[in-house]
């Protein structure tokens, strides 16, 4: 009785003492949240651009939620954008300095920055750079800048365009540990890595005309900003003219070696400052803050902006990855939204399961009878996210987008030969002919091989039907350019896969238009559950978070990028529209 008696205390107090931390934690964010944002800009503040976070499209923050800095370290794109163009009408900001930041950003998104950038440069302001290195994607990104400047010995790297693929066939021969597969469409190289040690002429054929169609589009936009021809840029990559701080100089990429408090300097004289006196600095992510609270486009009516980014997997969605439940939801809510009167689909998605995507396909099919309907294409549409944006009336994607990929696969793990090496044996009992279709203990069996053969080439002919209706082709046309082949943006537009090159303000200006809209508001889909939400929720996967973290550190972080790719093929489930390969250009 003694020991229920102090069980019970033991509880309660607990319980009192975890109320009492939230009541207080609640008490110090109101306090927080009544306090003003304290970014006070001066005149002739220069915007200090360092871009040392994760760039996502849309992180689907809520201005008003007191949590929302306190989780999350990634930036929205979105609002990158909008602070820019807010800077731009900012009297107190005089111009821009771009520091080092290893921009980790795609180059869809990089070339839409960069783009913001020309723009607040075309109202009169500077926009200058100065780095200790310059990654590639820095530079490109930097080259927008009136001059661009380097620390003596600093880096600067300009090669040209890269991509590595792994392959795991000796692998799982080793371990005993495979994945089967069974795949439609000869590009489809998602699971190449699975049947081969080596890459597929078809893979390697299409990996290297989409990188270098990426590349002569940075090529093309560099040229125009640094007055380079585009053939002396490639002579500069090819025999890394950009080497050393003085080649960088002489070959132009760079106009000049500064120490960072001589470029202060040079900063100082742009803004009409004394050497001694201090530089007014204003920090993007403080910027950004009083920047979210001013509009730029207003209007009782509504442009609604929803932001379909990650891979697509059966679920609720979120900032990740996209599920059918939070972007069924959003179409939903700007169908019956009577101030919405278009709509933007904004996808920034490599793939995944064929059923999500062909249930939020039938959505956007609902939902583009009641209002215009525009997507538009970011990093990646690929697969599944092309799929899903088939659907709209008019598909814009950006020149350096990577998209295509129509075709299917299934894959799935099997570890018949890993246990027969540690004795494991398993029986199986049914009832029915077919009632035992797949065990991962034993090998595939023909009927169940043929079984999904026939689903996925099912799956494949209704992703051509949907492109077919979608882009105005026959199925033997649009088949003659899927097989799960990837393209750029240029390339799709020139095969009639998207309707326009142009970014996401592109579009969106696009459906203002079909709906005859001449003033209007912008009006974002998706509101994601908020930090503390998910701090809550997530509170018991602590350790595992810890046991991640750990393992990537004894490992080193590209062993665990080879184990983290592994373990995503062996969760997925049913048949896959995907990106036939992860790819990282750098």
């Amino acid at each position: 009785m003694k020991f229920l008696r102090n069980l019970l205390a033991s509880i309660l107090g607990s319980l009192v003492a975890f109320m009492i931390i939230v009541g207080m934690f609640f008490i110090f964010m109101a306090l927080v949240g009544s306090v003003d944002d304290g970014v006070v800009v001066k005149k002739n503040s220069v915007l200090e651009f360092s871009l040392v976070s994760p760039i996502l499209d849309y992180t689907g923050k809520d201005d008003t939620d007191p949590f929302a800095g306190f989780w999350g370290e990634e930036l929205g794109l979105d609002e990158i954008l909008h602070a820019i163009k807010v800077a731009e009408e900012d009297e107190n900001i005089a111009g821009i300095s771009l520091t080092t930041g290893f921009l980790q950003a795609g180059i869809a998104q990089t070339r839409e920055i960069r783009k913001a950038l020309l723009d607040f440069k075309s109202s009169g302001k500077f926009v200058l750079a100065h780095y200790d290195v310059y990654s590639q994607r820095d530079y490109y990104l930097a080259s927008a800048a009136d001059e661009m400047y380097m620390n003596p010995v600093g880096l600067l790297d300009f090669k040209g365009l890269a991509t590595e693929v792994l392959f795991y066939k000796e692998l799982q021969e080793k371990t005993g540990v495979k994945m089967e597969v069974i795949r439609h469409g000869k590009y489809k190289s998602a699971v190449e890595p699975f049947l081969s040690d080596t890459m597929s002429d078809e893979n390697r054929t299409q990996i290297k005309e989409l990188i270098t169609s990426i590349w002569s589009v940075i090529v093309d936009d560099i040229s125009e900003t640094r007055n380079i021809a585009p053939e002396n840029l490639n002579i500069i990559a090819d025999t890394l003219g950009g080497k050393t701080p003085e080649h960088a100089v002489s070959s132009g990429l760079l106009d000049g070696i500064l120490y960072y408090d001589e470029y202060e300097n040079l900063l100082k004289e742009r803004v009409g400052a004394e050497v001694d006196d201090e530089l007014n600095y204003v920090g993007l992510m403080d910027y950004i803050q009083k920047a979210n609270k001013q509009k730029i486009r207003t209007g009782s009516d509504q442009v609604a902006v929803i932001y379909a980014q990650g891979e697509i997997l059966f679920g609720e969605g979120g900032k990740d990855y996209i599920g059918q439940g939070i972007i069924v939801n959003a179409l939903q809510k700007a169908v019956d939204n009577k101030s919405v009167k278009a709509i933007v689909l904004r996808v920034d998605s490599p793939g995944g399961s064929a059923l999500v995507s062909d249930i939020i396909w039938r959505e956007i099919q609902l939902a583009k009878k009641e209002k215009p309907l525009v997507v538009s294409f970011g990093n990646v549409a690929a697969s599944g996210g092309y799929y899903i944006g088939v659907a709209g009336d008019k598909i814009f994607a950006e020149p350096t987008t990577i998209t295509g990929s129509i075709g299917v696969f299934g894959t799935i793990p099997n570890v018949h030969e890993f246990a027969d090496n540690i004795g494991v044996n398993a029986e199986q009992v049914g009832t029915n002919k077919n009632s035992v279709d797949y065990s991962f203990f034993e090998p595939m069996t023909d009927s169940f091989r043929n079984a999904m053969q026939e689903s996925i080439k099912e799956t494949y002919q209704t992703f051509l039907d949907r492109v077919s209706k979608g882009r105005n082709m026959t199925v033997e046309q649009v088949n003659e350019i899927a097989q799960g082949r990837v393209w750029s943006g240029v390339d799709a537009k020139a095969l009639g896969l998207v309707d326009e090159l142009g970014d996401l303000d592109d579009a969106i200006a696009a459906a203002a238009e079909m709906a005859d809209l001449d003033s209007y508001g912008i009006r974002k889909y998706p509101k994601y559950k908020s930090g503390f939400e998910k701090f809550m929720e997530n509170y018991g996967s602590v350790k595992t978070k810890i046991g991640e973290s750990f393992i990537k550190e004894e490992i080193g972080s590209e062993a665990y990028d080879i184990l983290k790719e592994f373990k995503q093929f062996t969760k997925q489930e049913g048949v896959q529209a995907k990106m036939p390969f992860r790819l990282n250009i750098k």
